[in-house]
């Protein structure tokens, strides 16, 4: 059985085009998160599975429950024609449980054309607004795209951070200086 990226990765694909092509790709990057959210939850996923509901009522629950997250994005899924095309495509085809893929690869593709990247900055502590204008600045201009910062907070680090950002990750925390620290001692 492929795994849930493999089978996202062409409806992403194929939902990007249809956004791009529209000049709507904030609206179904918005779209595909509360989807993503509302299945992610598996409440809904769960009531989709009764037997007893025919697939019209299954596309009015999907489509009404997705709308009413009360976003302009969540309303194209519950109400435009394309957005229903879409999620009568993903439950004829058994693929409703992978929205939260879809909607991470359509991220994806959407920051590639945008040239950005979010980035995630783990730190011991928070990181005042100079620091993280600091690093924003310096992968900027090593990774050529525009950053878009989010911090997190891990008290186990001691100290330092950790920079993910894509694939890219930069460890520069207390605890991985420690870890190498301790291998080559043991070694």
């Amino acid at each position: 059985m492929a795994d849930n990226n493999t089978i996202a990765r062409p409806y992403a694909r194929a939902v990007f085009e249809l956004a791009k092509n529209s000049g709507e790709l904030d609206k179904w990057s918005d779209a595909l998160a509360a989807a993503a959210l509302m299945i992610e939850d598996g409440q809904a996923a769960r009531f989709l599975e009764i037997p007893t509901l025919n697939f019209g009522k299954r596309l009015t629950f999907l489509a009404e429950l997705i709308g009413a997250a009360g976003t302009a994005g969540a309303a194209l899924l519950g109400t435009d024609s394309r957005g229903r095309n879409f999620l009568r495509l993903l439950l004829e085809n058994g693929r409703v449980t992978v929205l939260p893929e879809i909607s991470e690869h359509f991220e994806r593709l959407k920051a590639e054309v945008e040239n950005t990247v979010d980035v995630t900055v783990t730190s011991a502590a928070p990181l005042g607004d100079a620091r993280m204008a600091e690093i924003a600045t310096a992968l900027t201009n090593r990774l050529g795209r525009e950053v878009r910062l989010e911090s997190e907070i891990d008290e186990d680090l001691i100290g330092g951070a950790v920079i993910r950002a894509g694939d890219v990750v930069i460890d520069g925390s207390v605890r991985s200086r420690l870890e190498s620290l301790t291998n080559a001692l043991v070694s």
